[in-house]
C-alpha cells in the first residue's frame, strides 16, 4: 500500500461514542483519563430526546429542523422546544470539553449519525421515513454537510490546539443498500439505494466537513468498498461481527484505517472486563489472519470497544477503556 498518514498516533485507542449516566463533566473526566491519545465527545443517551443518536444529530442539522412526534423524531415546520433541547445539551456537552480539555493537543473525535441511518429514523411531516423520498435524502445529505462543517468547526475553536475527527455512525448503512428498511407498516420494504447515490452522498458529507472522516457500522455486511471510496480515512466496527476478512483485507490494503472494537460493549457472564492482553491479542489474530506486517498494525489500527458503552456499569467503562488503552500501547512495543 502506499504511504499514508493517519490522523491518529501510533498504538492509539478510542471509544466509539455513547457511555451510561446523566453527567457529562464526569464521563469527559473519564474519557480524558483512560483514552489520553484519542479522547472522543460522549454521549449520554440516558438524558433523554435530543441526547440519543438521531435526535443530537437532528439538532445539527442546517434549515431542517426536526421534532419529537409520538417518541419519533420528524422534519418540522419551524424550530421548536425539541430541537432547542438538542442543541442545548449540545452546546453544554462542548463546553465542559473545552472546560476540562483546553490545553489538549491532539486528535479529538466527535460523532453524529451518517446521512442513511438518519434517512431511515427521521419522519417526513406527512408521516413515512424521510428514506422513502430520494429528493429529501440529498437534501438531508446537503443539511447535514453544512451542520456538520459548523459542528467541527465550534469544537476546533473551543479546543484551538486539538485537530479533529469526525465519526459518522451509520448501523442502518447495509440495509438501506440492500433494500431492508421496513416501511411503516411493516409489510414492506423501502426501496434500496444505489452504490453509487449513496457513495456520491456520503462523499459530498465528508468532503464538506472538512476533516478526516471514519465511518462506524456494526453489522455482518459492513460496505467496505463503499466506505473508503466516499473518501472516509478509516471504518469502526466489531470484530466479531467480520465473517468474511477479504474485503476487510482489501479495504486495508488500499489504506483504509480500522477502528477495531476488539472488546465487549456489555459486560461478559463472568463479569470481568478483558485484560489488556486478550483485547491486543484478539487485534493481532485478525491481523496476522489478514496477512499484513506487525509494525503496520499500530499505526493503521485504533483499539475500541465493539459499540458504544450505554448499556454498561461506569466500573466496566473504565475497565474496558483502560484496557483498550493499554492494548494499543502494547500493539505499538511490537
Amino acid at each position: 500500500m502506499s504511504e499514508t498518514t493517519w490522523p491518529w498516533g501510533v498504538g492509539t485507542a478510542t471509544g466509539i461514542g455513547s457511555l451510561p449516566g446523566t453527567d457529562v463533566a464526569e464521563a469527559q473526566r473519564v474519557v480524558l483519563g483512560e483514552l489520553p491519545d484519542l479522547p472522543h465527545l460522549p454521549e449520554l443517551p440516558a438524558r433523554g430526546p435530543g441526547a440519543d443518536l438521531i435526535g443530537r444529530t437532528g439538532g445539527l442539522l442546517v434549515e431542517l429542523p426536526v421534532e419529537l412526534y409520538a417518541a419519533r423524531w420528524r422534519i418540522a415546520p419551524r424550530p421548536g422546544k425539541d430541537l432547542r433541547r438538542a442543541r442545548d445539551l449540545m452546546e453544554r456537552d462542548l463546553d465542559q470539553l473545552a472546560e476540562q480539555a483546553e490545553e489538549y493537543a491532539g486528535p479529538v473525535k466527535v460523532q453524529a449519525a451518517g446521512p442513511f441511518t438518519l434517512a431511515a429514523s427521521l419522519e417526513l411531516p406527512i408521516g413515512g421515513r424521510l428514506l422513502r423520498d430520494p429528493g429529501a435524502v440529498r437534501d438531508l445529505a446537503g443539511s447535514l454537510g453544512e451542520g456538520l462543517r459548523g459542528h467541527v468547526a465550534s469544537v476546533a475553536r473551543r479546543l484551538p490546539r486539538a485537530t479533529v475527527l469526525l465519526q459518522l455512525d451509520e448501523p442502518s448503512l447495509p440495509a438501506v443498500l440492500a433494500g431492508r428498511v421496513p416501511t411503516e407498516s411493516g409489510f414492506g420494504t423501502h426501496r434500496a439505494v444505489g452504490s453509487e447515490v449513496a457513495r456520491a452522498l456520503l462523499h459530498g458529507v465528508i468532503e464538506a466537513a472538512g476533516v478526516p472522516t471514519v465511518v462506524h457500522c456494526c453489522a455482518p455486511d459492513v460496505p467496505l468498498d463503499l466506505i473508503r471510496t466516499a473518501g472516509a480515512a478509516g471504518v469502526a466496527l466489531d470484530l466479531a461481527l467480520v465473517t468474511d476478512l477479504d474485503p476487510l483485507g482489501e479495504a486495508i490494503d488500499a489504506g483504509l484505517g480500522l477502528l477495531a472494537g476488539a472488546a465487549p460493549a456489555l459486560p461478559p457472564p463472568a463479569g470481568r472486563a478483558p485484560t489488556s492482553a486478550q483485547v491486543a491479542d484478539r487485534v493481532r489474530r485478525v491481523w496476522d489472519q489478514l496477512g499484513f506486517p506487525r509494525r503496520q498494525l499500530a499505526e493503521q489500527v485504533v483499539v475500541t470497544p465493539a459499540c458504544g458503552l450505554a448499556g454498561a456499569t461506569p466500573a466496566y467503562v473504565r475497565a474496558v477503556l483502560a484496557a483498550c488503552r493499554d492494548a494499543g500501547r502494547r500493539l505499538a512495543e511490537e
